[in-house]
């Protein structure tokens, strides 16, 4: 059965898009900091996490693959973008808005019934529900979190090289980032091109989403790769 393999990126809301009581919220750890140049500190690294949280950013991009053909789109938001005339086996997808761009994904994934992800366990896939929920998009998948020692429906990569976190934060199965584990089993890593998902709030504001989404899909293109490792070389060891 064919498998889709997809991840997502965001981008932080500002913080003018949150009413005065959410904005003391968000800061209440910043503004206990009586040194000014701390809590100035403190402010910029609690923006920068609003990237992480659903209801504090936005979904901008979505790639997607076929695991096997390799076939598939890249979702992204964009403004006055031009499509490309030539065709290949990824179609690039601009949308007008986050709604759009997750009733497009939606559509998409009510035809697999099997996910790959790295790290969609406990980011991409709560993450796309709570955006999705927020803004009455239909979910066509809800099955997506399911049983965390399986990797039916969804194998998380992130899960399976730790074997479910077996050895704590610092033991041999300890987790890295992808980019740690495509250099160890010599895969081309997405990050080789000088962008990662900390910049994606940069670069939507700098209108470059092309480069979001080019910079998605080798994060896709990467987690295949891992898959195959896996699949080929660690699964099935309990």
């Amino acid at each position: 059965m064919p498998k889709l393999v997809f991840d997502i990126e965001t981008s932080a809301q500002p913080l003018e898009n949150f009413d005065e009581v959410q904005r003391e919220y968000l800061l209440r750890e910043a503004e206990k900091i009586p040194d000014e140049a701390a809590k100035a500190a403190k402010r910029e690294e609690l923006a920068r996490m609003f990237a992480l949280w659903p209801f504090t950013a936005q979904v901008v991009c979505i790639a997607m693959l076929n695991a096997e053909s390799q076939r598939g789109q890249v979702l992204f938001l964009a403004e006055d973008y031009e499509e490309d005339a030539e065709a290949g086996p990824v179609e690039f997808v601009p949308c007008a808005d986050e709604t759009e761009l997750l009733t497009a994904f939606w559509d998409v994934v009510k035809h697999y019934d099997e996910i790959v992800t790295f790290n969609g366990r406990g980011f991409d896939v709560p993450f796309l529900y709570l955006r999705s929920a927020a803004l009455n998009v239909p979910i066509s998948k809800r099955n997506w979190l399911g049983y965390r020692y399986a990797t039916e429906p969804h194998c998380d990569l992130a899960e399976q090289f730790t074997f479910y976190g077996v050895s704590g934060r610092e033991g041999a199965a300890r987790k890295f980032n992808l980019d740690f584990y495509c250099k160890a089993f010599g895969i081309d890593s997405p990050k080789a091109h000088g962008v990662t998902g900390m910049d994606v709030t940069t670069l939507m504001s700098a209108g470059k989403f092309r480069e979001i989404a080019e910079y998605c899909l080798r994060d896709v293109r990467a987690t295949v790769e891992l898959y195959r490792v896996w699949k080929e070389r660690l699964a099935g060891i309990k």
